[in-house]
């Protein structure tokens, strides 16, 4: 039986991921390529849709490809390479534009949400249009289905609606991708506002654990991690936000059950808690963080890596938009 085809692309835009990007994606894409066809992308063209220091854009590209490999992704299973390493992405972006409503394409709530926030005249055409460059991006490879967190399954529905609309026009050229969206390992909060998702847009970076931390950082961010009121060490949401996220890291990090966790600590204080998380973290972390510093320091062997993944890319991508040019009478 063929194995069914999965694409997934993250953005180059800090330089380091964070645990929250671990346990909610990226651990299952290591997953994924082991029974599927795996194509994993860095998105660098997506980066630009924020104001971007060049040093810093090929800096963060390298660094992001070196932990998708540092983490598990395998260039031998997998067709790992960067964005814009295959023009067939901007190539079909552009058809796909031709095609798609303003209307559609201004009812993207994520473009709606930071167009108000950084005020109309200060939104770049690029943030408007990057869905339609994400649709070309998915459909250039003709997966069965995309790997996406709930904040892009939208974005997954505008990619369905334009292969549908294109395969209606012009014939059928596209394979129609399911969103196969990720149930995260684990849902996991800020350690200084542990009602709030972690995240890099965070307004401080002391409750977000980076894989690249140090682990004397990384100590040091769950000894100052928000608690809770009493010294019970207990999951419950609502009255202890604090211990009930770090109960979930302990868990989805050693595979112990939060209630044999709990069992664990009975009597014990906050302090030997933190600290108890803050070793796994490290454990599972620390492995990462060298690979990282190891596939940085030959960067050449680095690129080298994603040429052949630009290579086996392009061949896929080339022959989709062939089809697609041809469809649509372009000679």
């Amino acid at each position: 039986m063929s194995k069914k085809r999965v694409l997934s692309g993250i953005q180059p835009t800090h330089d380091s991921f964070h645990l929250g990007n671990y346990l909610g994606a990226l651990k299952q894409w290591v997953e994924l390529q082991t029974d599927n066809d795996a194509y994993y992308c860095v998105v660098d063209l997506h980066a630009l849709t924020v104001e971007t220091d060049p040093k810093l854009l090929h800096q963060r590209t390298l660094l992001s490809a070196a932990q998708l490999i540092a983490i598990g992704i395998d260039p031998n299973k997998s067709t790992l390479f960067v964005q814009s390493h295959v023009p067939a992405h901007n190539q079909l972006a552009w058809v796909f534009e031709c095609i798609t409503g303003f209307g559609e394409a201004s009812r993207m709530t994520q473009f709606k949400d930071k167009s108000q926030k950084g005020g109309a005249e200060r939104t770049n055409v690029g943030l408007f249009t990057y869905p339609i460059l994400q649709a070309a991006d998915i459909l250039l490879y003709q997966p069965d289905f995309v790997p996406v967190g709930e904040d892009q399954r939208q974005h997954v529905e505008l990619t369905r609606d334009i292969a549908e609309r294109f395969n209606k026009r012009f014939g059928k050229v596209f394979n129609i991708p399911q969103a196969q969206i990720i149930k995260s390992l684990a849902k996991i909060n800020d350690l200084q506002d542990p009602t709030a998702k972690m995240s890099k847009s965070a307004s401080s970076m002391a409750g977000v654990i980076e894989i690249l931390d140090t682990p004397e950082a990384t100590l040091k961010k769950f000894k100052s991690s928000v608690t809770d009121d009493g010294k019970e060490i207990k999951f419950d949401e609502k009255l202890k936000p604090g211990i009930s996220n770090l109960l979930t890291i302990h868990s989805a990090l050693s595979g112990k059950s939060i209630q044999s966790i709990e069992s664990e600590f009975a009597g014990k204080g906050y302090g030997d808690f933190k600290s108890a998380v803050a070793e796994v973290v490290i454990a599972n972390l620390e492995p990462i963080a060298k690979r990282t510093q190891e596939l940085m320091s030959d960067r050449a062997e680095l690129v080298k890596i994603l040429e052949v993944g630009a290579q086996r890319a392009n061949q896929v991508a080339s022959e989709t938009l062939k089809s697609a040019y041809s469809a649509i009478g372009l000679i």
